[in-house]
């Protein structure tokens, strides 16, 4: 059986990270490119996921100051939990990278903290940051990350690329019925992620959803992303952590209970990595999870099977073997989808 990329990182799989609210380090997002259309005449909207390059003047100054001050972000995290105030490792990374900027109270607390940390004069930091932008509803409160954390584990892929906005993560929607296609290529790569999903609202304002990828190769000629139903928002490509971050609007409020349903392809230029596997990780029960995988005529599998784990690094339980049909895909549909980590693996044979 495959491990996932938390397991290890030469093992090659890919995972889907359930969708959830979160908003991007920069500004409100465009509506995107201008929609095209294909043969059949249906729009859709395209665009080029690029490795994210925020910058600020808050994490160049920031930047500046642990290199003077001979800091590693280790110390200042330790420095800041003896005053009392938790911040993790990926959120400082963030800060310092551009990726993200102070915002919540607890953050605000800690950047005045820093000023004295690395020996600062009083609002050095804090004077540079830009104006707070509103995220969904207008003084939400952080959600309980014990769901996700219960799942992904502390400092996952997910925390990591979202940054700060984890904390947010998912607090407008839900997921309810997911459809998920994979295409592979003669070479075992995966090269199309198919999503199709209906989400619900648990409460009024919901505008956005957001969805984590992780893929095998970094190294992919090209990552794009073609939103065929929905607004696209932000998309951000980060190759160290290999994870493509889709962001796609609404259009409109939501109120609570309302659903929405999103549509996207994730195309992937030519790859070296071999897929092994795929997996959806998921904070709540789901209604319905489909997927169909498609393998290519030329490069079969030996083996497919479905299985099931708690959460990341969990062993994998409820295993079942899944026949190829006529047409050489896969496919898995669950009777029950319950929060945790459901995904299908394949064996290649040796030559």
């Amino acid at each position: 059986m495959a491990e996932t990329p938390h397991d290890r990182a030469h093992t090659n799989s890919t995972a889907t990270t359930e969708a959830g609210t979160a908003a991007p380090a920069g500004s409100e997002p465009s509506a995107g490119p201008e929609p095209a259309a294909d043969s059949d005449g249906n729009s859709f909207r395209s665009f080029r996921a690029t490795p994210a390059t925020a910058e600020s003047p808050f994490a160049e100054a920031f930047r500046e100051a642990l290199r003077q001050r001979g800091l590693g972000l280790e110390r200042v995290r330790d420095r800041l939990e003896a005053l009392g105030i938790s911040i993790s490792l990926a959120t400082l990374s963030y800060w310092q990278r551009g990726r993200s900027q102070p915002e919540r109270l607890q953050s605000l607390r800690a950047v005045d903290a820093l000023e004295t940390i690395l020996e600062l004069p009083e609002g050095a930091l804090r004077s540079l940051l830009g104006p707070h932008r509103p995220r969904g509803r207008v003084m939400a409160e952080p959600q309980d990350l014990t769901a996700s954390q219960r799942v992904f584990g502390e400092n996952s892929v997910e925390e990591r690329a979202l940054g700060e906005a984890f904390a947010q993560f998912n607090e407008d929607v839900s997921p309810v019925v997911i459809k998920e296609t994979l295409r592979l290529d003669e070479r075992r790569c995966i090269r199309e992620y198919s999503v199709n999903q209906v989400v619900r609202a648990t409460r009024d304002g919901a505008r956005r959803v957001t969805a984590v990828h992780c893929i095998d190769d970094a190294a992919a000629e090209s990552v794009d992303v073609v939103v065929r139903c929905g607004i696209p928002g932000t998309v951000r490509f980060h190759p160290e952590l290999r994870t493509v971050v889709v962001e796609i609007l609404f259009g409109r409020e939501l109120a609570r209970n309302e659903t929405a349903l999103i549509d996207y392809d994730i195309l992937l230029g030519r790859c070296q990595r071999i897929s092994t596997h795929h997996e959806r990780r998921m904070r709540v029960n789901l209604r319905e999870y489909l997927l169909h995988v498609y393998f290519h005529a030329a490069a079969l599998p030996l083996t497919c099977h479905r299985y099931y784990r708690e959460h990341i690094g969990a062993e994998k339980r409820c295993t079942s073997r899944i026949a190829l049909d006529a047409l050489h895909t896969a496919h898995m549909l669950p009777v029950r989808c319950p929060a945790g980590v459901h995904g299908m693996s394949w064996e290649w044979p040796d030559d």
